[in-house]
């Protein structure tokens, strides 16, 4: 075992550069300089790791805090959505309920207006039967005293002899004489 530290041991006396040298006594000098290199790790990088711990939480809580108020924002958004749809729930209710109550409305005012327009033609039929009731009355009866006046005529001619015949005249013209008086 001996040669083998001896052949470190050798190895181990490098010229001087400056004021650092090295050691290559492993058995000697490992420890120190480990324990060293730790206490100086430790030290240092416990401020090191301590700091990027630090600014690590300090990460973390903000986006914590940034997704809470996101979340917070994004619960508000939702409750205003939530309103504008109640809000347009009941305004289309309203719609549906007042064009309902408007279709109603203009059904019942077709069905008076339908009803007032039959009425009227109705009354029209009415006055226009009639009309033609009066107007056929009176064909009748200028075609019945027409008739009439022509048998009279007929049974007087072959009935009067001219004396008959002149005291009629005479009688007609007294009649229509007296109506005269009258009327002055």
């Amino acid at each position: 075992m001996k040669n083998i530290t001896d052949s470190f041991v050798s190895v181990g006396h490098w010229p001087v550069v400056g004021n650092l040298e090295f050691n290559t006594d492993i058995l000697a000098t490992n420890p120190i300089n480990l324990s060293v290199v730790l206490g100086v790790f430790i030290f240092f990088g416990k401020g090191v790791l301590k700091d990027l711990l630090d600014k690590r939480k300090q990460r973390i809580l903000s986006t914590i805090r940034n997704s809470e108020e996101l979340r917070r924002r994004a619960i508000e958004k939702l409750e205003r959505a939530r309103a504008q749809l109640r809000k347009a729930e009941v305004e289309a209710d309203e719609y549906r309920t007042n064009g309902y109550s408007e279709i109603e409305r203009e059904k019942v005012n077709l069905i008076n207006a339908t009803c007032d327009s039959l009425e009227r033609l109705e009354n029209f039929k009415n006055e226009t039967l009639f009309f033609e009731q009066q107007r056929a009355i009176n064909q009748v009866r200028q075609q019945v005293l027409q008739q009439a006046l022509q048998r009279a005529l007929g049974t007087l001619n072959n009935s009067l002899n001219s004396e008959l015949h002149f005291r009629t005249i005479s009688a007609n013209i007294g009649i229509l004489g007296s109506v005269e008086e009258i009327t002055d």
